[in-house]
């Protein structure tokens, strides 16, 4: 019995006939997707910070630093290296430009005292989103907030921007860690212009800034599953409404009567 091979499939006719493009008829693997997705928050974070390795990096993006120096790796993505020169006599004692932690035992009696702002990142179908908020300390309420593709300075100001607009306030401090985005000029200049004082934790103290660590461990909880979502949009529509059912309907906890010296 002799066998008849089947002629080979017409992809471009088959891709018609079920309404999708060509090139959806390939398998692509979901890794290089991801990585891509990485390189790009990568590529990001090197335009403002050129000289980042893959730990600072790492710290940034608040991914796993392995993680991080495979893809750059892959990639051929490189910290810029700068011939090294003598320091001058006068820089030798100079002082970091750092900011202290003002908060590390302050206790606010009323709303816009003290604001804390942090980021998290929330990963969907891919590729990540930035959700950048600021809280009110004392009344734990999330008074700012701003989502954007990339985690960089103009995510962080946003935030500030959002809650500024929101409270018409102003708060005497405004903390966060020292991520490069707060400790960037446009965004601490912006905060002392208009006569914020800005805190920082510590580096690597995370707990420094509880506030908003506790915040993003419940929240992610109350937005369920971000793959559970068919398109951005709804993702972005689900963001907002968890951060108003927060805001409205949650028993925050706070130190102090809410009613309390306002």
């Amino acid at each position: 019995m002799k066998l008849i091979k089947n002629p080979s499939v017409n992809k471009t006719k088959l891709a018609k006939e079920l309404g999708i493009s060509r090139s959806s008829l390939y398998y692509k693997p979901k890794r290089e997707q991801i990585d891509l997705e990485i390189k790009s928050q990568i590529e990001s974070v090197m335009t403002g910070n050129p000289s980042y390795g893959h730990k600072r990096i790492a710290i940034s993006l608040k991914l796993n630093k392995k993680r991080i120096r495979r893809v750059m790796k892959k990639y051929g993505l490189k910290p810029y290296r700068s011939r090294y020169k003598p320091p001058k006599p006068e820089d030798e004692n100079k002082p970091e430009t750092i900011y202290p932690n003002l908060i590390k035992t302050f206790c606010p009696i009323r709303s816009n005292i003290v604001w804390a702002s942090d980021f998290t990142y929330i990963k969907y179908k891919g590729r990540f989103i930035y959700l950048a908020t600021i809280i009110d300390i004392y009344t734990r309420e999330i008074v700012g907030w701003n989502i954007s593709r990339f985690h960089n300075k103009y995510l962080v100001l946003g935030a500030l921007k959002d809650a500024l607009q929101k409270t018409n306030s102003l708060p005497i401090y405004l903390h966060s860690d020292q991520g490069s985005e707060y400790d960037s000029e446009d965004y601490t200049k912006y905060a002392e212009n208009i006569g914020i004082q800005i805190s920082m934790s510590k580096k690597s103290s995370p707990w420094e800034n509880g506030f908003q660590e506790s915040y993003y461990s419940n929240f992610k909880v109350d937005l369920k599953d971000p793959e559970s979502f068919d398109t951005l949009g709804e993702l972005i529509e689900a963001i907002n409404q968890t951060i108003f059912y927060y805001n409205t309907e949650r028993s925050n906890y706070s130190p102090f009567p809410r009613n309390l010296f306002l």
